[in-house]
Formats: C-alpha cells, sequence, structure tokens
C-alpha cells in the first residue's frame, strides 16, 4: 500500500508544480487583456477628470485664465448657501433632481412595462430584435433634431392645440404644452426611456422560468409573482437603468434649453452658459460638484442593491 501511494504522491505533486507556476502567467496575461480598456480609461476619463478639477482651482478674470491655486471658484459656486433662503446653486440643483424624479417615475414602469412585455411575451427572437429596433429610433437622428421635431407638435398653433380646438375640447390654445416643465420631462421620456429597457430586459431575460411556474403551482397570482419573485430578481436591471437615466438628466443641457426657451435653469446649462462666456475655471468648478453629486445618488443607490453580487 506505501509503495503504491508514493508514485502517486509524486504524480500528484508534479501536476499541481506546473499549475502553481503557472499562476502568475494566467495573472499577467489577464492584466494584458485588460491594458487596452484601462489605457482608454485613463486616457478619455481619468486625464479630462484630473485636468478639469485643475482648471477648477484657477483663477480668471474678463481676459484671462490665471494658473494660480485659488478656492475661490467653488466659493463662488456656494455663494449663499449658508443663509436663509435658497442659494442660486441648490434652486438649481432642486430644479435638476426635479426633472430627475419626474423622468424616472414615468420611464420606470414604462421601461420596465416594455421590458417585461419582450421578455415574456415575445416567443420569437426576430419579432424580439424588431421591437427592439422600434425602441432605438429616436437615437437615428442629433438630440437637437429630435428636440425640434416636437415644436410642430406642442406649440401654441401645433398639431395638439388645432386638434384639440377643432375636437371642441378647448377654445384657446393651452400655452404650457412648449417651453414649460412639461414640455422637457416628455423630451426627457422620449429620449432616455430606452435606457431604463435594455437593462430591465437583461434582467428579466436571465430569469429561470422555472421559478415562476413553481410560484404558480404553489397558488400565487399574477401580481404576487411579480411583486415576491420578478421584481427581486429584476432589481439590478432597475439600479442600473435608473444609474443610466438619472446621470444623462442631471448632466443635460440641450433638452432643457431647446425644450424649455432657455428659461428654465438646470446644472448643464449653467455650465453650458459659463463655458459659452469662456469662464471655465467656474464651469470647471460647477462641473466638479456635479460630479460629486451625481456620485454621491449612485453610491446611494449601489448602498440600496449591491449589484456585485445581484450580477
Amino acid at each position: 500500500m506505501t509503495d503504491l501511494a508514493l508514485p502517486a504522491a509524486e504524480t500528484a505533486a508534479r501536476t499541481a508544480a506546473p499549475t502553481v507556476a503557472g499562476r502568475p502567467r494566467r495573472r499577467t496575461l489577464a492584466y494584458l487583456q485588460a491594458a487596452p480598456l484601462a489605457l482608454v480609461f485613463l486616457v478619455f476619463l481619468v486625464v479630462p477628470l484630473v485636468l478639469t478639477g485643475i482648471v477648477s482651482l484657477w483663477e480668471y478674470n474678463e481676459y484671462e485664465i490665471i494658473p494660480a491655486l485659488t478656492l475661490q471658484n467653488y466659493a463662488d459656486v456656494f455663494d449663499g448657501c449658508l443663509s436663509a433662503d435658497l442659494c442660486t446653486t441648490l434652486r438649481t440643483y432642486l430644479s435638476t433632481v426635479k426633472f430627475v424624479a419626474l423622468t424616472l417615475a414615468i420611464t420606470l414602469p414604462l421601461g420596465f412595462a416594455i421590458a417585461y412585455f419582450l421578455a415574456f411575451y415575445i416567443r420569437s427572437g426576430t419579432v424580439r430584435m424588431g421591437l427592439f429596433l422600434l425602441c432605438t429610433i429616436p437615437f437615428w437622428t442629433s438630440n437637437v433634431i429630435r428636440m425640434i421635431s416636437w415644436i410642430p407638435l406642442l406649440g401654441r398653433n401645433g398639431l395638439v392645440n388645432d386638434t384639440l380646438r377643432a375636437l371642441g375640447l378647448i377654445r384657446a390654445p393651452i400655452e404650457g404644452l412648449l417651453y414649460s416643465d412639461f414640455a422637457v420631462v416628455l423630451a426627457f421620456v422620449h429620449l432616455d426611456t430606452v435606457f431604463m429597457i435594455v437593462p430591465i430586459f437583461n434582467s428579466l431575460a436571465r430569469i429561470d422560468r422555472r421559478l415562476i411556474e413553481a410560484a404558480r403551482d404553489c397558488g400565487a397570482s399574477g401580481a404576487q409573482i411579480l411583486w415576491t419573485v420578478i421584481l427581486p430578481l429584476a432589481k439590478p436591471g432597475i439600479a442600473i437603468g435608473t444609474i443610466f437615466v438619472t446621470t444623462l438628466v442631471m448632466g443635460d443641457f440641450v433638452t432643457v434649453g431647446v425644450m424649455g426657451g432657455q428659461q428654465i435653469a438646470s446644472v448643464g446649462k449653467v455650465i453650458q452658459v459659463q463655458m459659452a462666456y469662456l469662464q471655465f475655471p467656474a464651469a470647471a468648478a460647477n462641473a466638479m460638484v456635479l460630479l460629486a453629486a451625481v456620485l454621491l445618488m449612485i453610491l446611494g443607490l449601489t448602498r440600496m442593491i449591491d449589484l456585485r453580487r445581484e450580477l
């Protein structure tokens, strides 16, 4: 027994030795595979953020940018925020967060309903792909063209007002359809719903259908299955879609400018105006504050849902 065990032990040791020796090589290959993506991440994200942070600490006047460190730009951003009244920055952020909340309140149930329909009611992959293409139609044109396309519909003499007057439902045109909060939210829903559909559909498509069948066999109703089985398993997609929509709305200035008639304030609009007036340090400071605010929102979402564990 001992003589037979020795060759077996030696064979196992010889087999394990290359495995242990191969670990550093596999680790090196893994780093090499990740290097191109890490380089792109470094060049196009980290470096611009570092440069933006540096510029936000520079002084400036009407004529030039002075590379001298100062915190005055951040002091200007929060000027008056310690008083009893709401400062301009806080009012602007509240206006932007309002658009985020309204857009999420519409895109989340709408995106979930569409994703649920595609995942559980469409059996044909070809039909599902065709419906996905329909969802991406708004992205076939530029953002500005998509905004301008709403003006003939929502304007004072647009299609909606003309139709309502022809039906006798209104006597005077509805003024709040265009260049209002309603128009801005409508445009955000039009543009960002697809960013909610795709991640939710990805989560729903991964649900094991046997879980639903088991719940149905146990006597669960459709509402109970949705609430206790489908929604908990769809949490990663809901969280990712929420992050997408939140970041898009928080930084948007084109939609707010066009659909709001240049009359509605948002954080992105403030930064765009400062850039237009060549106030780059002030715009950089506002951008860094906006980045911190968005990261705090994302951190709150990830604290509610552990995406690493769920995915």
